[in-house]
């Protein structure tokens, strides 16, 4: 966290998220010590960090993005244009050409996705390098929403599944098992990759490693992955290893800046903000987890405590109960910490709510509102 002048904060459109240059720059660097002391290459996931406008930076230290599919795909060739990795669930017929020809990877999901489009692939695009996406059935993750490896998975083809003939028409595997893991996470998910698909990795030129891997936290061991990394890429020298994490990016590097609008009472203080939790921050709702709010406490730790609300007709729109150190007031600015990854790619304009603005803080002390949204952005996505 760091404290950003109040002359800034009033200049901003609210609700207005604020990336910090300098914060996204320490992250970089640090995923640039992995890349200095390994040799792997690492992606920008754009599904959990999107925001093309701060690509400028992003590219000078990462080797390119991983996309889900057709429009991320596009972003990552338009904006980014280094390596595109694209992997779906399930291709469409519609689409399989544009990505392609866009991609410089293409990871299928299963047998059947693999026998349906490869072929094309290698038509549409001669040099493309083809993958399948593999399950070890194996996780470390917090919740079930988010554990890829889960009973009854649709993601990734397991051991049980796995076609041998097509390792004679793909250059790679991938795995994702990770959900805001350390590096020890990453060690018992790669044991259990090794053990059931080790024996096809020598015949192979790359492998991927997918995201979840927490390296920009507060106490991850960069050792320990630096270690695990090179000992693999010692077992298997003719792999190219990928790490595609996304939160990592964007972790700690930006805020979201609300303003109070109302403070109503109904058995204890309610005070509606400009944004939304529902709309503006869903994984709050969905993972859940507490946001934090700068200069506040859990409630009735400090004296003044309120409930935050959001402005839309859910009842269930609410960030929590937090405590002040004094009394809100109307037109009084609430920050909410961390919010540049899986917000931004996931917020909606339910109930008409405006999108909140993108701001960028540059490492001079200047401020650069690089998007806001109104009208248009709600009606043209509806019809």
């Amino acid at each position: 966290m760091s404290d950003i002048d109040n002359k800034i904060l009033n200049s901003l459109p609210s609700p207005c998220w604020l990336l910090e240059e300098k914060k996204l720059k320490d992250n970089l660097e640090i995923l640039k010590n992995i890349k200095d002391k390994t040799g792997v290459k690492i992606l920008l996931a754009l599904k959990g960090y999107a925001l093309w406008k701060s690509f400028y930076l992003v590219r000078e230290y990462l080797d390119g993005c991983c996309a889900s599919g057709l429009n991320e795909a596009k972003l990552a060739y338009e904006e980014f244009g280094k390596e595109v990795s694209t992997y779906s669930p399930a291709f469409k017929q519609e689409e399989i050409e544009e990505i392609v020809k866009i991609s410089s990877h293409l990871t299928f999901n299963s047998i059947n996705q693999f026998n349906s489009f490869a072929s094309l692939a290698k038509k549409y695009n001669p040099k493309i390098s083809i993958g399948l996406r593999v399950n070890p059935k194996t996780s470390v993750a917090p919740i079930e929403l988010y554990n890829p490896c889960g009973l009854y998975s649709r993601l990734g083809v397991t051991k049980e599944n796995f076609d041998e003939t097509v390792l004679y028409q793909i250059d790679g595997l991938h795995f994702h098992a990770l959900c805001e893991e350390s590096s020890k996470s990453l060690e018992v998910v790669l044991k259990a990759f090794e053990e059931q698909f080790g024996e096809y990795l020598n015949n192979l030129k790359w492998v991927n490693f997918g995201g979840g891997h927490h390296i920009t936290k507060k106490g991850y061991d960069t050792k320990h992955l630096i270690d695990l990394l090179n000992n693999f890429k010692a077992k298997y020298p003719n792999l190219e290893v990928y790490l595609e994490p996304g939160e990592a990016i964007g972790w700690e590097s930006g805020v979201l800046v609300t303003t109070v609008l109302d403070i109503v009472d109904n058995g204890m203080k309610i005070a509606i903000l400009d944004t939304s939790a529902e709309a503006h921050m869903p994984d709050t709702i969905i993972m859940p987890y507490r946001a934090e709010v700068r200069d506040a406490k859990k409630p009735n730790i400090l004296p003044y405590t309120y409930r935050l609300g959001g402005n839309t007709c859910l009842a269930g729109d609410i960030m929590g109960d937090y405590s002040f150190k004094e009394p809100l007031k109307i037109g009084d600015k609430i920050i909410f910490e961390d919010q540049m990854h899986y917000t931004m790619v996931k917020a909606t304009t339910f109930n008409g709510i405006n999108l909140p603005s993108i701001a960028i803080l540059k490492e001079d002390g200047k401020v650069e509102v690089v998007r806001e949204f109104g009208y248009e952005d709600f009606k043209c996505r509806l019809s």
